[in-house]
């Protein structure tokens, strides 16, 4: 079988390496090159010819307008590849909350035998198919070109305006998200915001709107859990999965968990004041979670970036009056202009450094807090949501 890889990212290189004389194609490639030990072979992207390709597996940040997808007449994705050595598979999407509810899911059946990959970090090439269950953080990108595999318990978070720009629409990425349910078998399961449980399917479908929600239907004791919102909900949906499987909710075991670096991370600087890091929140949704579990403190909130075309007039119409702004990035006369037009203070600051010097200055008393959750992503000016985290860390401890 001849297989061409689109990209040459963390997913294709994983696959390029298990398998071997793959013809993988790249914008970044010039020319034709040739790994002689693998057989792997390296050509820049309009060297694609679908006559001489039995499948194409694409990386999934590559959109749908790139001339290497228009081509391909085998297309698939990283999941359709390897879905006949797929076990047991729990798929978690959502806008919000994905990588803290699968690594939650992880922490509570690795006891199990089960293993996480996919959008976490770890590519489904280096996934273990012996393993009893894989528990895959799953994208938009993912499922929009996944049309073979399927989970068989589906956990999706809630669902708002994000990545409009690489899907077209906002109702073209609720549509990928919303995907899988159409594909469950008859006693399989999603649980998915209310708004989607009478939607069509073979499965069964369980909605919910909050931890509380998920506590009634699962038996979950929730003065039991130790973490508060957003974090209550990712646990109680971890905790569901495990009432699902094996009936057994563990609280001492999902309370030993830890919660990552960027997400709500709360950091102090050499006079006691607190700041929070929470760069991983590149939209509005994550911005506005953040904010309310500040509800009773004066916040001082640096938003900006790269919004990858998204509307963040709810945001603002959302924001409580304790918030004043900081922008930063590539949309800060965007941000300024919503701010202007919705009467909440917004002090231009151009980038991450003069934001924290900024707020530096009136930061005075213990029930202020500083707040970097930025309701955009990262690249406009850093590697990535980690870079931007580190970077604001290192600004507050050299104040």
């Amino acid at each position: 079988m001849r297989v061409s890889l689109f990209g040459y990212g963390i997913t294709t290189k994983a696959i390029a390496e298990k398998l071997g004389n793959c013809q993988i194609f790249d914008d970044s490639f010039n020319g034709f090159a040739v790994d002689k030990k693998s057989g792997n072979e390296f050509l820049q992207s309009d060297m694609f010819d679908p006559d001489k390709s039995d499948i194409e597996v694409t990386s999934p940040g590559i959109p749908p307008s790139n001339p290497l997808i228009q081509k391909a007449k085998n297309l698939v994705s990283e999941y359709d590849f390897f879905y006949d050595d797929m076990p047991y598979s729990i798929w978690i999407s959502g806008t919000n909350g994905k990588t803290t509810s699968t690594a939650m899911i992880e922490f509570l059946l690795k006891k199990r035998g089960a293993v996480a990959g996919g959008n976490i970090g770890t590519p489904l090439a280096n996934l273990d198919k012996n393993a009893s269950i894989w528990i895959l953080e799953t994208s938009s990108f993912t499922l929009h070109y996944t049309n073979k595999a399927k989970p068989n318990l589906y956990i999706l978070l809630p669902i708002s305006d994000d990545h409009t720009s690489w899907h077209g629409s906002f109702s073209e990425y609720e549509k990928a998200k919303l995907k899988p349910i159409q594909s469950l078998k008859e006693g399989e399961i999603a649980i998915v915001p209310k708004k989607y449980a009478s939607l069509k399917t073979d499965g069964f479908l369980i909605g919910y709107e909050n931890a509380e929600d998920l506590a009634k239907e699962f038996d979950i004791e929730l003065d039991k859990i130790k973490f508060s919102d957003p974090f209550l909900t990712d646990a109680s949906l971890a905790s569901a999965v495990t009432k699902i499987l094996f009936d057994e909710v563990d609280y001492e075991k999902i309370n030993s968990f830890s919660i990552g670096e960027h997400r709500v991370e709360k950091v102090k600087d050499k006079k006691g004041r607190v700041w929070i890091n929470d760069s991983k929140a590149t939209n509005l949704d994550a911005t506005l979670a953040a904010v309310k579990g500040l509800k009773d403190k004066e916040i001082f909130l640096i938003l900006g970036g790269d919004d990858k075309g998204a509307d963040l007039k709810p945001l603002f119409e959302n924001l409580p009056k304790n918030v004043s702004i900081f922008t930063i990035g590539v949309n800060e006369e965007k941000l300024n202009n919503l701010a202007s037009s919705h009467d909440i203070k917004s002090t231009p600051c151009q980038n991450l450094q003069n934001a924290v010097k900024t707020i530096s200055k009136i930061f005075t008393n213990n029930n202020q807090v500083a707040l970097l959750s930025p309701a955009a992503a990262s690249f406009d000016q850093f590697k990535s949501y980690a870079d931007r985290g580190n970077k604001f860390k290192e600004f507050v401890e050299k104040i």
